[in-house]
């Protein structure tokens, strides 16, 4: 690859960019997916699901899926603080919603100030991953939030999603 192919790809992924906090680690989705931050809510939780799927919400008529992002990522849970909230957002033209600890703020991350995601281990799936972006003195991991929540949520989160309340 050469030097202008790596900065071609960075500026792809140049942009604005929510950023959240989960377990004390900046994490970002481009704002362009992002529908709406709502702050907590009664969650119904839904039999058989997996433990990160927290259950469902009935916003304005609409039942959304909530998947809590510690537990997908295979974090502690943690208990909710008055700064835990939910982050809509639009994957494929489905809203789920996104259990994070704390909304930081929209940060402009120009491409020279994202790198790609570390290689640790050959094994460990990090496509989920666009970039670590540096703002603020920061690192953010930046997410592809479409697979982050592809990977193994599939036709459960689904067809939760196409129920009307």
């Amino acid at each position: 690859m050469s030097k202008n192919d790596t900065l071609h790809s960075s500026d792809v992924r140049a942009g604005k960019y929510l950023t959240f906090e989960l377990a004390d680690e900046a994490y970002g989705i481009e704002i362009l997916k992002v529908r709406e931050i709502i702050g907590m809510m009664d969650i119904t939780q839904v039999p058989r699901m997996p433990m990160h799927v927290r259950g469902v919400i009935n916003l304005r008529g609409k039942v959304i899926p909530v998947i809590d992002l510690r537990l997908k990522f295979d974090m502690s849970s943690t208990e909710q603080t008055a700064e835990t909230c939910i982050i809509v957002v639009d994957v494929s033209g489905q809203m789920m919603g996104l259990q994070v600890d704390k909304v930081s703020e929209v940060l402009d991350i120009a491409g020279n100030e994202i790198e790609d995601a570390p290689m640790i281990n050959a094994s460990v799936d990090n496509s989920f991953i666009l970039g670590m972006g540096k703002a603020k003195g920061r690192v953010n991991i930046l997410l592809n939030i479409d697979k982050v929540l592809s990977f193994d949520d599939g036709a459960p989160v689904n067809q939760l999603n196409e129920v009307e309340a």
